[in-house]
């Protein structure tokens, strides 16, 4: 379904700059963006993609991952078609790496998500499985129907949003579970084909400090492709120092998919490596994600000690949570967000 972009420039010879991404594609007559599901239809920038979902599913909020958010909630995740990246290791290639809409997509209005999300009994609504900037204007007005109806928001994002995107759907956006890829430009091009990615620490920066979204982060670890001492100790520093120290860090198992499939999946010595790695920086809550049963899926205070969430794969037991994002046990702030906040802030 086409609608009209809400952020674009005209240029001269009916050519239009896009603004809802870093990329900040210029656009001529007849033809899209990087992203390929924005297109210049007469010097008129249009969305493609509105509406149309390629994956719907209820998820648990963990699966994200987000493990300081509503834990043990249900959340409708929602997906479309079309990337402004082009991961080599992209899970769901099959939606992400296309130019025309998919042939499984359906209809699915702003009323129609979050009346789905309604009945199913999800606390929110995430856009997640490809990247949510991809149909921005979708999402927009889905986020504010979400927070009228007391639905809580998530963008599951490559973080590479511009500054004025953000600041336009930031109100009606609660969460920003951001991925945090490598930390120089080689691990960037190898792994996404970007070039200028420390815009994606800006905007969650941004995310974080001016708006007051909760932030994730997540680091997919890659065998000879990200997992160095070095980067992973300077993305575990900038969460530390910009974001602060309570922000977690989930640091993923790879598994060989798409253009990768000749890699082998993370060995779990190189996860529990990253683990100390951040807890040596000075983070609190650091995660591995993608091995079940692991002793760092569940939540300690860092204060006292005592277990506070138990999970195991998706199974979530809230043990000593005090309701307001802090230890029943001794009071520390372990930036949790729980039911019973106000959505629609």
């Amino acid at each position: 379904m086409e609608r009209e972009a809400v952020l674009y420039e005209r240029l001269s010879g009916k050519r239009i700059r896009c603004h809802v991404c870093q990329w900040r594609c210029i656009i001529n007559p007849g033809r899209t963006g990087l992203c390929r599901a924005r297109l210049n239809r007469d010097g008129k920038l249009v969305s493609l993609n509105y509406g149309e979902a390629t994956a719907a599913a209820v998820d648990p909020v963990e699966k994200k991952p987000l493990f300081h958010f509503f834990p043990g909630s249900s959340v409708f995740s929602l997906g479309t078609w079309g990337c402004n990246f082009h991961c080599q290791h992209c899970q769901n290639w099959e939606i992400a790496c296309v130019d025309v809409p998919a042939s499984s997509s359906r209809e699915l209005s702003p009323e129609k998500g979050v009346e789905s999300a309604r009945h199913h009994g999800c606390a929110g609504i995430a856009w997640t499985y490809n990247e949510p900037s991809v149909w921005f204007e979708y999402t927009l007005d889905s986020a504010k129907l979400a927070h009228e109806k007391g639905l809580y928001t998530v963008y599951v994002t490559n973080g590479y949003l511009t500054p004025e995107a953000l600041d336009m759907i930031a109100p009606h956006l609660d969460v920003w579970r951001v991925d945090v890829k490598g930390f120089n430009d080689e691990a960037y091009r190898r792994l996404a084909r970007v070039r200028h990615w420390q815009g994606i620490l800006d905007v969650t920066k941004r995310a974080r400090q001016k708006w007051g979204m909760h932030v994730e982060v997540v680091t997919n670890i890659i065998p000879g492709v990200n997992d160095d001492e070095k980067q992973l100790q300077k993305i575990a520093e900038w969460i530390r120092g910009e974001l602060g120290e309570l922000i977690p860090w989930h640091v993923t198992r790879f598994y060989p998919a798409h253009k990768l499939k000749h890699l082998p999946p993370t060995p779990l010595a190189s996860l529990e490596r990253a683990c100390e790695i951040g807890r040596r920086a000075g983070l609190e809550f650091v995660y591995v994600g993608n091995v079940c049963g692991h002793e760092s899926g569940n939540t300690f205070c860092h204060v006292c000690g005592k277990m506070v969430v138990r999970r195991n794969g998706y199974d979530v037991q809230v043990t000593g949570l005090d309701g307001r994002g802090g230890c029943m046990f001794c009071g520390a702030d372990l930036n949790f967000r729980q039911a019973g906040e106000n959505y629609g802030r």
